[in-house]
């Protein structure tokens, strides 16, 4: 049983970290080299993609807009650029179209760099053709700028706040309902079992 119960508490960590991890906004600081359009044809990786636009009807492809960047180390980085809407993660993002056009503006050479922090959630697999969405870009001074996570932190302060109040609210409740009810069913489940005793003496010195 200890087992089962630090295996499960180990799935639920995990799973709850994913979620975290995925969803929390981040930032990267990169040079823009490119965005286009690209027909995505989608398989088991359409959970990690937007919703497709109101009226377009449900299809297994569509255009998406990519913003591709370099990092100041010369990696490449690859963002998908959708409205979020009204759906998950609630960032209620509906302006796609006019983050493409402002990525396009800022598209620079080695030469003569414009360097952008991106915030975006998600993850990049290569594997499962996934991309981090962008959320919004700012010009900033040059490719050694820290960014402090303060939206992330904030969540996560919330977040731990909601799970201390819950966790006081089941500690009360133990506390004053369920461990009195619980005593008062061992004490009846006893009274039982001596009564059930008693009986059973009874009976045996009969036989």
């Amino acid at each position: 049983m200890r087992y089962v119960k630090l295996a499960f508490w180990t799935v639920l960590i995990l799973l709850v970290a994913g979620v975290l991890h995925y969803n929390l906004p981040r930032h990267d600081v990169v040079r823009i080299v490119g965005v286009e359009t690209r027909l995505e044809t989608f398989g088991i990786n359409r959970f990690f993609y937007a919703s497709a636009p109101s009226g377009s009807g449900e299809s297994n492809a569509r255009d998406v807009l990519y913003i591709e960047t370099i990092e100041p180390d010369g990696g490449q980085r690859v963002y998908r650029n959708e409205d979020t809407g009204w759906g998950w993660p609630p960032y209620f993002k509906h302006d796609s179209a006019d983050l493409q056009a402002e990525a396009r503006d800022h598209v620079s050479t080695s030469d003569d760099p414009d360097w952008i922090v991106i915030t975006h959630y998600g993850w990049r697999n290569r594997l499962l053709s996934i991309y981090p969405n962008a959320l919004s870009l700012r010009v900033v001074s040059g490719p050694d700028v820290r960014v402090f996570p303060w939206a992330s932190v904030i969540i996560l302060a919330i977040l731990a706040g909601l799970v201390l109040w819950l966790w006081l609210l089941w500690r009360r409740f133990r506390e004053r309902r369920l461990d009195p009810f619980l005593e008062s069913v061992d004490e009846q489940g006893d009274a039982a079992m001596g009564r059930i005793r008693r009986l059973w003496r009874r009976l045996a010195g009969r036989s």
